[in-house]
């Protein structure tokens, strides 16, 4: 299993100005040599020889792989696009890389005592710079895997290193299953086979942050500050995730104290067709990320050896577990006519926990 550790770089200026060179020239590089690729409608045969550009050998070699991925993909959409009715057919243009980036593989960097080594050219010269790295315990345990490509970017003003890591899963000794409904008010809830429930998250919390953030942006938007708003909402958006990752932690930490082998999922295809909500929250419907919060509950539960299934989602939270008739709940409070009665969210992964499971692994968000 592959995964993507992100680590806070802390460069000098000097540092900082060789990365920038770098990255912006790994991107000219790639978006050039794929405009050749285009031209000639093949993958031509380069070198790192053959290359003009500022770069050391080993980061030109990695540019040549990224334009033919580029090239590879623009064909792709051709070939989409060539099937489609006369009438359906658009335009297809060529990828073009714009956010600076450069990319090393594991044989041309190394992670050391707090310290990040990856070659730059210095006076057309390839030489390795030495990056102080911020680690927290959780990230150098993850790191004590198999090492794979090195990807520097630079968000919201921070120099970010993305290092690829192939982890071994561990074997789970567990038996029992849980069943996790995802929602607004409640961003989720999970039950065990055995009956055990816990509620996590807090939707009201989410709620009142969201339309802060939102609020803010309006008034920004008033003052023509077109870089405040998109700084607030890179904001807004790192909480969001952190709230996702802290929730699908403790899922996943629930499941491993209740001696659990399988989390079952309601599979997320159209969640925003079919999910219940009002229309005030229509706002937080569309704008939260259901796919990441399950995409994070799964690769949490695979690094425990905690298996993932999908079901499908259809009347999980309208069907009785007891006579199996359809009623809609009132709120927050599902009854039925045969008199059971139940809270909605704990209905839905109740119905869960023994709903068809879907073939395959898929995650259509």
């Amino acid at each position: 299993m592959q995964i993507t550790v992100k680590i806070k770089l802390e460069p000098t200026r000097e540092q900082i100005s060789l990365i920038q060179a770098t990255t912006k020239e790994y991107i000219r590089l790639v978006n050039h040599i794929a405009a050749d690729f285009v031209k000639a409608d093949a993958s031509l045969t380069y070198t790192s020889k053959a290359v003009a550009a500022e770069l050391s050998s080993a980061v030109k070699n990695q540019a040549i792989r990224d334009a033919k991925s580029v090239f590879k993909k623009y064909k792709n959409n051709i070939r989409a696009n060539a099937e489609l009715k006369p009438e359906d057919q658009k335009e297809v243009r060529v990828p073009i890389l714009k956010k600076p980036v450069s990319i090393w593989n594991n044989q041309n960097w190394t992670l050391a005592e707090g310290i990040l080594r990856f070659p730059v050219l210095i006076d057309g010269m390839s030489h390795r710079v030495s990056v102080p790295v911020l680690l927290t315990d959780y990230q150098h345990e993850l790191l004590k895997g198999k090492l794979g490509a090195l990807r520097i970017t630079q968000k919201s003003g921070k120099w970010i290193a993305q290092i690829a890591v192939g982890v071994s899963e561990k074997e789970s000794s567990g038996e029992g299953f849980i069943g996790v409904d995802l929602g607004l008010k409640c961003p989720a809830v999970a039950v065990t086979d055995t009956g055990k429930t816990r509620f996590f998250g807090n939707g009201r919390l989410n709620k009142v942050v969201k339309r802060r953030f939102r609020s803010a942006r309006r008034q920004l938007g008033k003052l023509k500050k077109v870089s405040v708003i998109r700084k607030r909402h890179d904001k807004e958006q790192r909480w969001m995730k952190d709230q996702d990752h802290k929730i699908s932690r403790q899922i996943v930490n629930f499941a491993k104290e209740n001696n659990v082998a399988v989390i079952r999922l309601e599979q997320l295809s159209g969640i925003r067709q079919t999910a219940r909500t009002s229309r005030k929250n229509a706002k937080n419907l569309h704008s939260w990320s259901f796919y990441r919060l399950a995409l994070y509950v799964r690769y949490k539960a695979q690094l425990m050896g905690i298996r993932v299934e999908y079901v499908d989602p259809r009347h999980t939270s309208q069907t009785c577990p007891r006579c199996k008739e359809l009623h809609k709940a009132k709120d927050r409070d599902y009854r039925c006519s045969c008199g059971y009665r139940m809270h909605r969210d704990r209905l839905g992964a109740i119905n869960i926990l023994s709903a068809p499971v879907i073939g395959g692994n898929s995650l259509s968000a």
